[in-house]
């Protein structure tokens, strides 16, 4: 094994650690692993993603379940609109949009470009999220209501930004749970996961067919994260999660910049 496929593995286990420490976040870390260690395309890269993000969130949803802590009955108004737009994106508009887009002068703004430009822009807006952090703005006493057309727009909006880019989007997801559900927030980040899991696996779903899958590759770098979760989790007990979450944010931060640096200046 070379020495790149090593970073890439580690990779895989800070995916997990970070999703165990801070209950979300390491998935967008995903994508730029698999693209800029290990050499993956961006599109079956943003496949992969579906997949790695997907299991995850799914471990994490069952051990939120016997707690107690999942809102089923938010968790399928949000996700049924969501996993079909993430289902359609990657079945039908991923494979439409055009491999050369168009040009800038003498650069080219090529299929795998924009998608990487456009996964920095979600990085960026996530950042800012961590960054800031998240007021509990829902209460355990507050009866949980519904705003049934928000909630089904704003699944539908998530879906299709998690079909181009592979990211779980619970910064987006949550503040949804809170507001528009009235979901006190430790049930809307245990419930986000229940959301994400689904969404992104049935998106997966949509990418067979359409894209070479490595089965090989994909379920050691998945079993990899899985691992990291609960080591997260452990270290969770001891870490401050609100400060590390911070600190991540900066980090997602400066790593959304250089994908935008990387992909148009420097390779012009």
């Amino acid at each position: 094994m070379e020495l790149v496929e090593i970073f890439g593995y580690v990779g895989a286990l800070l995916i997990g650690l970070v999703l165990g420490l801070i209950g979300g976040g390491g998935s967008i870390l995903t994508v730029p692993i698999l693209v800029y260690i290990l050499a993956v395309d961006p599109v079956t890269a943003t496949a992969y993603s579906l997949f790695v993000v997907g299991t995850s969130a799914l471990v994490g949803a069952i051990r939120n379940a016997q707690k107690g802590m999942v809102d089923f009955r938010t968790g399928i108004v949000f996700a049924i609109p969501a996993f079909i737009a993430v289902f359609l994106t990657r079945k039908f508009l991923i494979p439409a949009i055009p491999d050369e887009l168009f040009t800038i002068g003498d650069f080219m703004v090529t299929k795998d470009v924009a998608i990487m430009i456009f996964f920095a822009l979600i990085m960026l807006i996530a950042s800012i999220s961590m960054i800031k952090g998240r007021k509990d703005n829902g209460n355990e006493e507050d009866e949980i209501s519904y705003n049934y057309p928000l909630i089904i727009i704003e699944g539908l909006v998530v879906g299709v930004l998690t079909g181009i880019v592979g990211a779980g989007g619970g910064f987006l997801i949550i503040p949804a749970l809170v507001l528009f559900a009235k979901l006190p927030m430790k049930k809307a980040v245990a419930t986000s996961l229940m959301i994400i899991a689904i969404k992104s696996l049935i998106g997966f779903l949509g990418d067979l067919g359409n894209v070479d899958i490595d089965w090989t590759f994909l379920l050691s770098f998945t079993g990899l994260s899985v691992i990291g979760i609960f080591v997260g989790i452990y270290l969770n007990k001891f870490i401050d999660g609100k400060k590390l979450k911070r600190s991540f944010g900066w980090f997602v931060l400066v790593m959304g910049v250089y994908i935008v640096l990387k992909e148009t200046i420097l390779d012009m």
